[in-house]
């Protein structure tokens, strides 16, 4: 197995896949885009603890020192509030009928009947009282997250509030009794750990910036000087780190006014506490945890990106939403780039020595449109390149062993790990390396053949808040080069010649003078570039709230 942060030992049963081996236990194809950043503030918001230090919900990271002495074999534990009376409230009117139990519907109408007679504390001349709780439920609905389609308990909120973030649960439908109309008995068919959705892509992600602020210091300043970063000399300071990435957690916790999350709490503990008692907590009155996975820990190089974009885009005066969703694209792009960069490592047929980005893989970006056909074809190639890399670095030499354990573990009814509907190619691989990209239009088409690298408004305005400080400006051709060492993005000349050679499927070295042409109209069309002359292009980040 690869070194996993924190120090655990392999799990026989959840980690007998070679592409967990390679990333960490896990990035999943059947989680979206809003449920990694969902799990990572998830983790981040609950109460924690490592062996028999507790760490407050409060407190966004385990203390630096115990992060740089994590006890061997021990487990990050975390309590996710699970949040059922206010799902049910916000969830069951807009569920589909079918999925309505009677146990639910029973407490459905105790919440309703409890808030009606609570409702005349602060009623005015308002005296439709279902009136005002339609108001409510649709007000909560507002926020509805992921996962429409699903159970009511199984969707989730935009985690705009600390007190909307809540964890996975699941009803066990088909096991449950039907004669059961009592909600005390039922919350026992309700499973919370099960990672079917919330499927430890966010916790893995959480555990990958708990990873760098564990590392050495002078290690990551080295390595931030050699590679020429752009990373001031305060943000290589984990001290920094830590502190501004528990205020950037710390700003999307407080995003709504103080009176929607007392709310929000009012409806799920106030008007029935026992259920949020027998959710949470053990027959003991103690917390329920879960443990977290692991991720690599040669991952922290990408990590430390990571830390500072996101403490970028929290930095940044926008609305919540629209960080919430810039959020979203950071953790998936976090996500690509964790997998490229840990398959390069683990592709022999890659020489890291003579790499051609900062982690040895390339994207090269065509415009949207797609009307210059070489740079398309580029891209294609790129596409194509990164894909094998994928295959073949989950097929590493060194996962022989693991393959024998796998075979030993499943005897007779062994079956190989690479191939089928969950197997490490199309669940943990390069399939979900393709997925994901076209899930937030990294990659296009969605469907069909002719798959290539490009960048929508939704990206490129992330691109530019997370490399730029808020308020700064700095010049195109640095811009360039930034989102070329961060991500491995190739857009001119210079570096899709480097694409080329990288993928190895053509001999075309050169793409004339115009190749980001189209990158300048998007950035100038988005209000973010100020063209100063036919030469002279400064992109500038203008969401600074100071004066």
């Amino acid at each position: 197995m690869r070194n996993p942060f924190p120090p655990i030992k392999i799990d026989k049963k959840e980690d007998l896949n070679p592409a967990i081996q390679l990333f960490g236990r896990r990035f999943f194809a059947g989680q979206t885009v809003s449920e990694y950043l969902i799990e990572m503030l998830l983790v981040a918001s609950s109460g924690k603890k490592i062996a028999d230090t507790i760490i407050p919900e409060n407190q966004i990271f385990p203390d630096h020192q115990l992060l740089c002495d994590w006890p061997e074999d021990k487990h990050l534990e975390y309590a996710p509030k699970k949040r059922l009376n206010l799902k049910l409230f916000s969830f069951l009117g807009a569920s589909k009928l079918e999925t309505r139990h009677p146990a639910h519907r029973q407490q459905f109408k105790h919440l309703l009947s409890n808030l009606q007679e609570l409702i005349v504390m602060f009623e005015s001349d308002i005296n439709n009282k279902m009136e005002i709780l339609r108001t409510l439920e649709n007000l909560f609905l507002g926020f509805q997250g992921f996962g429409g389609k699903r159970t009511w308990c199984a969707q989730t909120f935009l985690p705009i509030s600390k007190e909307l973030i809540s964890g996975e649960s699941i009803w066990k439908e088909t096991k449950v009794e039907k004669s059961i109309e009592n909600w005390g008995k039922a919350l026992k068919y309700f499973s919370h750990n099960q990672h079917v959705f919330l499927a430890r892509g966010g916790e893995l992600l959480y555990l990958q910036l708990c990873n760098v602020l564990s590392q050495n210091q002078d290690q990551i300043t080295k390595w931030c000087i050699e590679n020429k970063l752009e990373i001031t000399h305060e943000e290589q300071k984990l001290p920094f780190l830590y502190q501004e990435l528990t205020q950037s957690f710390g700003k999307i916790f407080d995003s709504c006014p103080e009176g929607f999350s007392k709310l929000a709490n009012f409806i799920d503990i106030t008007i029935d506490p026992k259920t949020s008692q027998k959710a949470d907590q053990d027959t003991e009155g103690c917390l329920k945890y879960i443990n977290c996975g692991w991720c690599s820990a040669e991952s922290w190089r990408e990590s430390l990106l990571f830390a500072v974009e996101l403490i970028h885009i929290c930095q940044a005066e926008i609305d919540p939403i629209q960080r919430l969703e810039l959020l979203e694209i950071a953790c998936a792009i976090q996500v690509l780039r964790s997998i490229c960069a840990q398959s390069a490592r683990y592709d022999d047929s890659i020489d890291l020595q003579n790499k051609y980005g900062l982690f040895s893989y390339l994207w090269a970006i065509s415009e949207p449109e797609g009307k210059d056909i070489s740079i398309k074809y580029i891209s294609r190639c790129c596409v194509n390149a990164n894909q094998r890399m994928i295959y073949k670095a989950i097929r590493h030499s060194d996962l022989d062993q693991l393959l024998k354990e796998i075979k030993e573990a499943q005897g007779p009814k062994y079956k190989n790990p690479y191939t089928g509907s969950n197997g490490a190619d199309k669940m943990y691989g390069h399939k979900l390396f393709i997925t994901l990209a076209k899930r937030i239009g990294l990659i296009v088409p969605k469907t069909g053949k002719g798959a290539r690298f490009t960048i929508n408004e939704k990206i490129l305005r992330f691109l530019v808040l997370s490399v730029i400080r808020p308020g700064e400006r700095i010049t195109f051709e640095t811009f360039k080069n930034l989102i070329f060492l961060h991500f491995g993005i190739a857009v001119d000349n210079k570096d899709l010649t480097k694409a080329s050679l990288w993928s190895d499927h053509t001999q075309l070295t050169s793409f004339g003078s115009k190749t980001d042409e189209w990158l300048v109209n998007m950035l100038e069309a988005s209000g973010m570039l100020l063209q100063l002359s036919d030469s002279c292009a400064l992109v500038t980040n203008p969401f600074y709230g100071g004066n």
